[in-house]
């Protein structure tokens, strides 16, 4: 596959502060990467030296094997999507959408083209004699991604592009970003702090902590086989359950052990050897333990109910386990009183092993 950008060894820091550190990333044509993690991460950080907005302390960037690390925005070949709408009040939607075209002299008829091929696209063909004062947010939204499409480029950065919208919206046009990428091709790189966003429009996510990259990979593989203990707790709602304890062996086999009670790890795909004397945590994600009526395998422990969430579809009880409280999601229609005594098993083929002292997957 050919690269679209490739980042290489970048770092930035204000005066003492590093905020990305020696980053190598490759991002191929036409791929949809998101750029995923809380405040502070370096997400933002990244995107902006990208688009040109951020001039980096060490490294250099490509954008289709050119150099353009010292090059202005305006000559990088890239779209860019604010937070903020960022539109011009006074002026209408077309306005709004052909300026940046008339200030870089593009031809009339070239400039209606596009206009016209982009509200098509976003289906914004009712709104364009309207200003931005008259349109809802989700609509300002679509006019922000139309000023970006309009140029016609290669490479497309969104910058939390729907925090600003209600659940609602957020979900909407979640969609529309989806089905833009699929009819347009180009390669797309997405900030959000969102995993709802990130897994649902993601290629591949790379999760970002202290300016590093965790884990670059689809978002299956992140969510079903995390990296390491950052990684498993960050992505997921609700968060992955954690146990903590130590490797053992017993009769010739591993066994994790946590306050006096043993787990077998039939079934585990181990990432390296599981080696006894080993502190570990086991993850098990709420979805992947079993409750009463639906054990059909693997080793059955005793739990209590300590309260229940119901969650329409689906609903979310805690249930105490030596010592540890675990989130499990059982169906829509099953009940569960506070105080039930109830059998539990872990899948333990979905489950994660970390080693406590590294954090890194065993």
């Amino acid at each position: 596959m050919n690269k679209s950008v490739s980042i290489r060894d970048l770092s930035l820091s204000f005066g003492a502060v590093n905020v990305l550190s020696d980053l190598n990333l490759d991002i191929y044509e036409g791929e949809f990467l998101v750029l995923l993690g809380s405040s502070g991460c370096g997400k933002s950080t990244l995107l902006n030296c990208i688009a040109g907005l951020l001039e980096p302390t060490d490294g250099q960037i490509f954008i289709k094997d050119r150099n353009v690390t010292w090059e202005e925005p305006k000559d990088r070949g890239i779209g860019m999507v604010f937070q903020s709408y960022a539109l011009y009040p006074q002026m209408t939607v077309e306005k709004n959408l052909s300026f940046g075209l008339q200030v870089a002299k593009v031809p009339k008829e070239e400039i209606d083209k596009r206009v016209k091929r982009a509200a098509g696209i976003l289906q914004i063909e009712p709104l364009l004699k309207r200003k931005p004062a008259e349109l809802s947010g989700g609509q300002r939204q679509r006019v922000a991604i139309g000023r970006a499409l309009v140029r016609d480029v290669d490479v497309f950065l969104f910058d939390e592009p729907l925090s600003n919208l209600d659940a609602k919206l957020r979900s909407e046009l979640r969609v529309e970003i989806k089905r833009l990428h699929q009819a347009l091709k180009n390669t797309m790189i997405y900030v959000t702090h969102d995993q709802i966003e990130a897994l649902t429009l993601a290629d591949r996510i790379a999760i970002m902590k202290s300016g590093v990259i965790q884990q670059l990979d689809d978002p299956i593989s992140i969510y079903n086989k995390p990296k390491n203990l950052f990684v498993a707790g960050f992505i997921g709602s609700p968060s992955m359950n954690f146990l903590r304890g130590e490797l053992v062996e017993k009769d010739g086999k591993v066994l994790f052990v946590t306050n006096g009670v043993s787990f077998t790890l039939d079934g585990y795909d181990a990432s390296s050897a599981l080696n006894p004397g080993t502190s570990a945590v086991l993850g098990v994600r709420p979805e992947h333990v079993r409750v009463d009526s639906d054990i059909t395998s693997g080793e059955i422990h005793d739990a209590v109910v300590d309260i229940e969430e119901p969650m329409g579809a689906d609903n979310l009880i805690w249930l105490k386990l030596a010592g540890h409280t675990l989130s499990v999601r059982v169906g829509g229609h099953r009940r569960f009183a506070p105080g039930t005594k109830v059998k539990l098993a872990f899948d333990m083929s979905m489950a994660s092993l970390f080693d406590a002292a590294t954090e890194d997957r065993i």
